[in-house]
């Protein structure tokens, strides 16, 4: 690394916070010489294979980061399990019902969410095959599809399998608390989320990983668990 750029990145992070940086780097160095690498390899697999499904399936996992705004990951992905077609079939008061039915925290704003953006499905279809620049996808998709802010917009791009993008939620937020590497931000706002994408971006070269590996690493961290 050339002196200019560690300078310029002790001068961002500070001294103990770059001892705090190399302290979660062997974390995850350690882990990818684990049984939790091939976990995290086989999730990556499945998301490069889920950008050459239809884009009905498409369209159902961005209802499913949609679903995951404020709300439980976990329980999204058993809601998407269960509503299937109906993300893209039912009528906006059908489909508030279920979610309402199902647990989810914010049904009716949700329900609402899903069927306008279902107006983009076409267009949806056609930039996502033409247009390879992710962080373009991104703002596409924030502009675009209510209920999508740029955690939901990276979450979705690197579930069907484009990982240079950072998903920067609650979770990852408390790990880089925990190790220093970040004040507790008063609201996530788009330039305070590009500011931590830098810092993970430097974790992600340290750790010769992209950022989508990256954070199911950090997801197993904070959790304990590999999800999507």
């Amino acid at each position: 690394m050339k002196r200019g750029k560690q300078v310029e990145k002790a001068s961002r992070l500070g001294a103990r916070s770059l001892n705090s940086l190399d302290s979660l780097v062997e974390q995850i160095k350690h882990l990818k010489e684990s049984d939790i690498k091939c976990l995290v390899e086989s999730k990556v697999k499945e998301f490069k294979e889920n950008r050459n499904k239809p884009i009905t399936e498409i369209f159902k996992e961005l209802c499913f980061c949609i679903l995951t705004a404020n709300f439980s990951a976990e329980k999204s992905i058993e809601i998407q399990r269960i509503i299937g077609d109906g993300f893209i079939t039912l009528p906006e008061n059908e489909l508030e019902e279920k979610l309402r039915s199902l647990g989810h925290r914010y049904p009716t704003l949700r329900a609402r969410y899903i069927v306008e953006a279902r107006k983009f499905i076409h267009q949806l279809d056609s930039i996502l095959k033409s247009s390879p620049n992710e962080k373009d996808l991104r703002k596409w998709l924030t502009r675009n599809i209510k209920g999508i802010g740029y955690k939901e917009a990276s979450h979705f791009l690197r579930n069907i399998g484009f990982m240079n993008l950072a998903i920067i939620d609650f979770h990852i937020v408390n790990l880089l608390l925990k190790y220093g590497l970040i004040d507790k931000p008063k609201t996530l706002t788009r330039r305070r989320y590009m500011d931590i994408e830098r810092i993970l971006s430097e974790v992600a070269e340290k750790t010769g990983l992209r950022l989508g590996e990256l954070d199911l690493y950090l997801w197993y961290i904070e959790t304990g668990k590999i999800l999507k």
